[in-house]
């Protein structure tokens, strides 16, 4: 590897600890950070060098400022050291210039359809929380479709209710219904089937592959619970549980006498159009694998033409084909590590093992090098989030002690997942103590690393549970399980040599300099500036 960092002081180990989801909200009675009791990190954030950063919009590569961060998009800025254009940019781009119609993938599915004369079947989220998926772009593929002759195109809806408000899944499918209703004078365009995000096909990190065989069962094969139309689904399940979540709502078939009216058939062509990576490998595995395929039985595998709106996963080719090219992340902070011969480590639970190391490595999975380098994945548990507020917070610390005194990493990472996963269940209670689990796990790696001599930095790659409700003028309380526009903390603990330097809006793009700096080694030349110098 010829990437080398250069010697620019001494060299001191640093540790890097991700607090996901756990910003600086507005300090009220639904901020969980603030509500949560966090002595460690009210000490920690009084010291000089503390300062918040910018962690949403432009500043991670989303279209707008206007767009919510997230932690694959924190995690790729972090480790890349300087901005990307983010899928949510990269398709819109594809879509304005119309190069994504211009494809092999979108001419190949169009081409099936219509030599066939079969479906086209489109499967995502059904939402604009543009984390994972964006309706306009599913609305711009549904528009071209029928443009370019397509008679029958079949919708598969993911429901959100997590990047987005709680119940928001009838507003979005009355932005859908005016899109196919005059499309539908000429062609038949409808959604077939649908669910939950967290119920079915959206599983990651193969945590719960009988999420992906809810999905495949009822995408694919028609096999859920039957009902007329998709609002019916969602309103019957708001009246049994007026206070569940989109997200979690249980999958259904749209169906009429003769059966499901869209199941997956030999000849059709299949477009997945999430544009982010994390929770579209899986179903895309269903699709590519051959007879190999061993997480579950598929029972029938459609001859079909499948694509993702981007390739997940470059290094394993997941999916073969898709519309849009994925980022392009060259050279991130690890290939320098590795380069240099620094040994390194990364540590979370199940939930957020691949945003340390898939993520951080610029997409792609696996080693950078083995030779430097130590990924270890602490399983997560079963329960439901808001049930375990802790979450593995504590096997992830004592794993990143035993690292820490072992002497043999000059750099180390870990994510702390328990504000971002409780804070997108809802449950404020919850947030406020896993905000406290996790205050009292950062103390005890502060403890290990000053006795090593180290420096540790803190941070969060985003906002979640610092804005967990909010009241109405009736007085009303309605939860809120996105993320947030909030700027994130950032703290730098035991390192008086340094001094911060003045920064024209301070980002997680800054972050992956200021470790080389911390470690004693000049930043790369493409890397977005260093917070801080030697004195």
């Amino acid at each position: 590897m010829n990437r080398i960092l250069h010697p620019s002081g001494n060299h001191r180990p640093v540790l890097l600890i991700i607090m996901d989801g756990v910003a600086i909200g507005n300090q009220d009675e639904f901020d969980a950070v603030y509500q949560a009791k966090t002595p460690h990190l009210d000490a920690l954030y009084q010291s000089e060098l503390f300062c918040t950063l910018k962690a949403h919009g432009t500043a991670v590569g989303m279209p707008s400022d206007s767009d919510i961060g997230n932690s694959e998009v924190g995690h790729n800025t972090l480790g890349a050291g300087r901005v990307i254009p983010q899928g949510a940019s990269l398709v819109k781009t594809a879509i304005d210039t119309r190069s994504l119609f211009r494809s092999d993938s979108w001419t190949t599915a169009i081409q099936t359809v219509r030599n066939n004369d079969s479906t086209l079947h489109l499967i995502g989220l059904l939402s604009d929380g543009n984390v994972h998926a964006h309706l306009d772009h599913t609305i711009a593929l549904i528009q071209a479709a029928a443009d370019a002759g397509v008679s029958r195109c079949r919708l598969h809806s993911l429901l959100d209710g997590r990047d987005v408000a709680p119940q928001s899944a009838l507003g979005y499918l009355d932005r859908l219904d005016a899109v196919l209703a005059p499309i539908n004078t000429q062609h038949d365009y409808r959604i077939a089937s649908g669910g939950g995000r967290m119920r079915i096909t959206m599983d990651r990190y193969n945590a719960d592959w009988t999420m992906v065989e809810r999905g495949w069962n009822t995408h694919v094969l028609g096999l859920a619970p039957h009902v007329s139309s998709a609002r019916e689904a969602i309103e019957a399940a708001y009246v049994q549980n007026p206070t569940i979540t989109d997200q979690d709502i249980e999958p259904f078939v749209v169906a009429d006498a003769q059966g499901p009216i869209g199941c997956i058939h030999d000849g059709d062509a299949v477009l997945l159009t999430n544009f982010r990576g994390d929770r579209a490998i899986e179903l895309s595995q269903c699709f590519d694998s051959d007879a190999t395929f061993d997480r579950f039985d598929r029972q029938r595998v459609p001859d079909v033409f499948f694509a993702g709106m981007m390739q997940y996963d470059g290094d394993l080719a997941i999916p073969q084909h898709f519309l849009v090219p994925p980022p392009q992340i060259e050279d991130p902070l690890s290939h320098y590590l590795c380069g240099t011969g620094i040994r390194s480590f990364a540590i979370s639970e199940t939930q957020k093992y691949g945003h340390v190391t898939y993520f951080w490595n610029g997409n792609n999975s696996g080693y950078v090098d083995p030779a430097c380098e130590r990924y270890i994945e602490i399983l997560g548990d079963p329960r439901p989030f808001e049930a375990q507020p802790a979450m593995q917070s504590v096997a992830i610390t004592d794993a990143a002690i035993d690292c820490i005194r072992s002497g043999d990493y000059a750099f180390g990472r870990i994510n702390f997942p328990n504000g971002d996963m409780i804070g997108h269940t809802g449950n404020l209670a919850a947030a406020i103590a896993s905000v406290e689990a996790v205050d009292a796990c950062v103390n005890r790696l502060v403890d290990a690393m000053r006795a090593l001599g180290g420096i540790t930095v803190i941070l969060a790659d985003h906002g979640n549970a610092d804005a967990m409700g909010q009241r109405d003028a009736t007085g009303r309380v309605t939860p809120i399980t996105a993320h947030t526009c909030n700027p994130v903390p950032c703290c730098i603990v035991d390192a008086p040599e340094f001094a911060w330097v003045p920064v024209e809006q301070p980002g997680l793009s800054h972050i992956a300099s200021t470790l080389c700096v911390l470690m004693g080694y000049e930043a790369p030349a493409g890397f977005n500036p260093a917070l801080v110098t030697r004195r």
